[in-house]
């Protein structure tokens, strides 16, 4: 998916599913719910021994099986994993601190980078760098008034908060009302117990949920 295109489909969707799991099989069948539940952009952690390879057999199971399906890859900690997730398919790149390196072979091949900043002075040097969007993390430890505060000196900056959303309408709302751009969530959308479980019809459904809440709060 081209660069902008991928950047607005953020934008509108306003919410960025994150998980890991070694199985393959697994995988597929989050992935699948998520897509099912309403989702075109799903997050995978780069987590665990042989991740790469779990996700090259995910990127293709999208590009053949979900159309539409733009998937990224979290958790990125310097320039050649990144170069290998994108050689794998990879449609963004994201990170939980901020890396030069990684956003120069991100802009080589026009995929887009959201490294994790925690600073003005941090959220700065990413957007010199190119970055569109830049990634809130921790977000559980700055919280929403974080992002309202630099929005006032830098309206233009787009956040993605990851780290303390919750798909609940009083969470979202606080995020959203602040100037967040979307929002990054992980075992509070994507629970541990249900993919255990293998209850995935529950993770679809709570992906609409999500989705729906989301939409109804960035349109008021």
């Amino acid at each position: 998916m081209e660069k902008l295109k991928l950047l607005q489909l953020m934008e509108d969707q306003g919410m960025v599913p994150l998980f890991y799991h070694a199985n393959i099989d697994v995988c597929k069948q989050v992935v699948k719910a998520c897509y099912d539940g309403g989702a075109r952009l799903l997050e995978f952690t780069n987590r665990g021994v042989f991740a790469h390879e779990v996700f090259a057999e995910l990127s293709k199971y999208c590009r053949q099986d979900l159309p539409g399906m733009a998937l990224g890859v979290g958790s990125v900690t310097d320039a050649a994993t990144a170069s290998l997730y994108m050689q794998n398919g990879a449609s963004f790149i994201v990170t939980p601190a901020m890396r030069e390196d990684i956003a120069i072979v991100c802009n080589r091949r026009k995929i887009p980078f959201m490294p994790g900043c925690g600073s003005l002075t941090e959220i700065g040097f990413a957007e010199e760098l190119g970055c569109d969007i830049v990634k809130l993390f921790p977000g559980s430890v700055y919280g929403p008034n974080f992002i309202k505060s630099i929005k006032g000196p830098q309206p233009w900056t787009k956040v993605m908060p990851t780290g303390g959303v919750s798909p609940n309408r009083e969470n979202l709302e606080s995020w959203f009302s602040a100037g967040a751009v979307c929002v990054g969530m992980g075992s509070k959308l994507l629970a541990n117990d249900l993919i255990k479980e293998k209850k995935f019809d529950k993770i679809k459904d709570k992906v609409a949920e999500a989705l729906t809440l989301v939409a109804e709060i960035k349109n008021t």
